[in-house]
Formats: C-alpha cells, sequence, structure tokens
C-alpha cells in the first residue's frame, strides 16, 4: 500500500509506501503502475530510470525539458538525504513562480511526485546521497532547460550558504524565471 498526499493544492504529492519489517531487514514496493494510476488518475508511464550520486551540499538543477518533451518525475532516496524542490512553470497556474520543498530521506522513504509544467533540484544533506527517479519522458537534451539557482524571484530557503553549495557549471549557467513564462500555458 502506498499513501498519496497533495501538496498544497499544486498537483505535487508526497507518496509514503507501506513497510514490512521483520527481523531480517525490511521490504516496500516503491511502485506500482496500478496503484498510481488509480489514486491519481494520472495516465502516465514512467519510461526512464536516473539514477545520481552526491557529496554533501552537492545542487542538482533546476531542470526540467520543454513541450513535447515536458516531463512528470517520481523522486526517492535510497541513501542519505535531500531537500527536492520543485517550482510551478505553468503561467496559467495560481501558484506560477512558487517554491515547493519537501526532505526526503532513505530513512522517511517518502517520495516526491512532480508532473510536467515544474522545474526540479535538489540539495544533498549528506555524503554519498543516492537520489533515484522515474520519468515520464526520454532525456532530450534539445528541449532541457534550466532556472537560475539563485534568482531572487524564487524566494528559495535555502538549508546552506549559496557559497557552500557545489554546482557545476552547466547548472550555473541556468535562466531567470522570467525567461520562461510562457512555456507551460
Amino acid at each position: 500500500m502506498i499513501h498519496f498526499e497533495e501538496i498544497d493544492n499544486s498537483s505535487l504529492l508526497s507518496l509514503v509506501p507501506s513497510t514490512f519489517e521483520d527481523s531480517r531487514g525490511w521490504f516496500s514496493e516503491t511502485f506500482n503502475e496500478a496503484v498510481f494510476r488509480l489514486n491519481t488518475q494520472l495516465n502516465i508511464t514512467f519510461v526512464q530510470d536516473n539514477e545520481s550520486v552526491s557529496h554533501k551540499n552537492v545542487f542538482r538543477g533546476f531542470h526540467f525539458q520543454i513541450p513535447p518533451k515536458a516531463q512528470a518525475k517520481l523522486v526517492r532516496v535510497v541513501h542519505g538525504a535531500i531537500i527536492d524542490f520543485a517550482i510551478d512553470l505553468r503561467m496559467t497556474s495560481p501558484n506560477f513562480g512558487k517554491v515547493y520543498s519537501i526532505e526526503l530521506t532513505a530513512e522517511n522513504r517518502k517520495q516526491f511526485f512532480i508532473p510536467e509544467g515544474f522545474a526540479h533540484g535538489f540539495i544533498a544533506l549528506k555524503d554519498h546521497t543516492i537520489v533515484n527517479y522515474k520519468c515520464s519522458q526520454y532525456y532530450s537534451p534539445a528541449s532541457e532547460r534550466s532556472l537560475i539557482f539563485h534568482d531572487p524571484n524564487l524566494q528559495i530557503n535555502w538549508p546552506v550558504q549559496l557559497n557552500e553549495l557545489i554546482i557545476s557549471e552547466k547548472d550555473k549557467a541556468g535562466q531567470p524565471l522570467s525567461d520562461f513564462s510562457d512555456i507551460f500555458i
């Protein structure tokens, strides 16, 4: 069984799968397509799984793909902990530009569903943090875009000082939110 909870009327979901523990350890069904579709009423097929390993304070994001290659993602932490962020890029949404965050850890086993129309990023809170996520579209370099992490319009409550973040050159070259106001209408 998986518990589904919508976050702030945003289309974002927190999922917590049931865990069965005994003297050997634990078992959890982390994804079931039929249960996902029944509980979300979404007809999404995940076509690609990605996994990253990050050191503490590594920030990855804020990434998204533009239509028709836009991606929905289902994110979980296998080892370690992250603060996972989603930014609403849907121009017609009353929450356009709003930043949502959730702590995902190996211990809390929460998952974060991010639909199309959101940028996604995370910061690793521990060394050797392993993040696994499902995507509803294949990676398309020509469709990939990034928001700049320090855009003051995003009003992000960072868990560390910005100068402590470890960020790739590619992610440092993201664009401001104002450049993406007409992609997801």
